[in-house]
């Protein structure tokens, strides 16, 4: 569930994942050759610089690097897809190379460390067309569709092999940076949870516990820690709301505190406490700050921006200041650049893109 839209009332689209909100995507238009006439970095942006847009038009976003950091992976609604597909894209700009099947919905696209493969998640196996948004008349909610499984491939989309067989909800799929596990979240168990399995699928085992949502997790980039957002309605009507929404595969989204773990779920600690919706998180990669989005400083909650925080929940700073929506981020294994998605430079209201510049910490 890294996936799905949060539509503004002012009508703006702020990406929370895979955008669902069942609008024509905007034709594409040029890669990143189409320089932007002004800097794209705004005030107080200390920490970017030299940003480009690699992707100009439709909705785009969960683009992370591959272990060289040459090439991205990255879904999307151009094309004319109804739901997002999976993309690679080199970070030098050019064509983005559809490598999903373009069936179903999918998302949770990440590199494979020894560049040879893919892995995704897909609803394809229940059909050729995209499950149906949620009803958002009760309020804005996130669909766990049961129909999402974990697939692999070669990088060119082929030999499409399944990770997860297993009934209801398997997404939010990433690798460790050694290649030995993959984290992922699933609702096999009833409740969204945070399991490990080897990158055949094999040995599968939850490592988190507790009542409530956990998911969007990523490893650090030694592989020692796990970092994750989560919702833990303990009791009263948000426990019983979110009773009611898990037995029609829903989750509410507004809430989501940040925690790390061990990568084996021991030593678990929650870093966030500010009552927002905050996701999105990576490492860094001197595996001691996180980088994540939040609308924590929104009074309104509609406007999402970077920030930085220790593992310990100390030291947080703000790192974009963009009037719209900043997320997804990741700064590159070496420490020297930065991809993210953004509504900033849009040529259209429903627009959300891919940009990567230099990271100065």
């Amino acid at each position: 569930m890294r996936y799905f839209a949060i539509v503004l009332a002012t009508g703006a689209v702020a990406a929370f994942g895979l955008f669902s909100n069942g609008e024509e995507p905007a034709t594409p238009g040029p890669a990143a050759t189409s320089a932007s006439p002004k800097p794209l970095e705004l005030p107080g942006e200390s920490h970017l610089k030299n940003l480009r847009q690699l992707t100009f038009g439709g909705e785009n976003a969960e683009a992370y690097f591959s272990a060289d950091g040459r090439n991205l992976i990255l879904q999307s609604t151009r094309d004319g897809h109804a739901c997002d597909a999976e993309y690679l894209v080199s970070v030098d700009g050019g064509e983005a190379v559809m490598v999903s099947n373009g069936k179903g919905r999918t998302t949770c696209g990440y590199f494979f460390p020894d560049g040879t493969r893919i892995m995704y998640a897909s609803t394809h196996l229940s059909g050729d067309a995209c499950p149906p948004p949620p009803d958002h008349s009760k309020g804005y909610t996130w669909a766990l569709y049961p129909s999402f499984d974990i697939f692999t491939a070669k990088l060119d989309g082929s030999d499409i092999r399944p990770l997860t067989t297993t009934p209801g909800y398997d997404a939010e799929c990433v690798m460790d940076w050694a290649g030995t596990k993959i984290l992922f979240t699933s609702m096999r168990d009833g409740d969204p949870e945070l399991y490990v399995m080897n990158p055949d699928g094999t040995r599968q085992k939850r490592l988190t516990h507790s009542k409530g949502y956990d998911g969007g997790a990523f490893f650090s980039y030694d592989g020692s820690k796990i970092v994750y957002r989560a919702w833990h309605p303990i009791d009263g009507p948000e426990a019983t709301e979110y009773d009611s929404l898990i037995a029609q595969n829903l989750v509410r989204p507004g809430h989501m505190e940040l925690f790390v773990m061990n990568a084996d779920g021991s030593d678990n600690r929650q870093i966030t406490s500010n009552g927002a919706a905050n996701f999105g998180p990576y490492f860094m990669p001197d595996g001691k700050r996180v980088i994540f989005a939040s609308n924590m400083n929104d009074p309104q909650k509609r406007n999402f921006d970077l920030y930085l925080i220790g593992i310990d929940g100390s030291g947080l700073e703000r790192v974009t200041y963009n009037e719209t929506f900043d997320a997804f981020p990741m700064v590159s294994r070496d420490g020297k650049k930065i991809v993210f998605a953004s509504n900033r430079n849009n040529a259209e209201p429903h627009e959300t893109n891919i940009f990567v510049g230099d990271w100065i910490d």
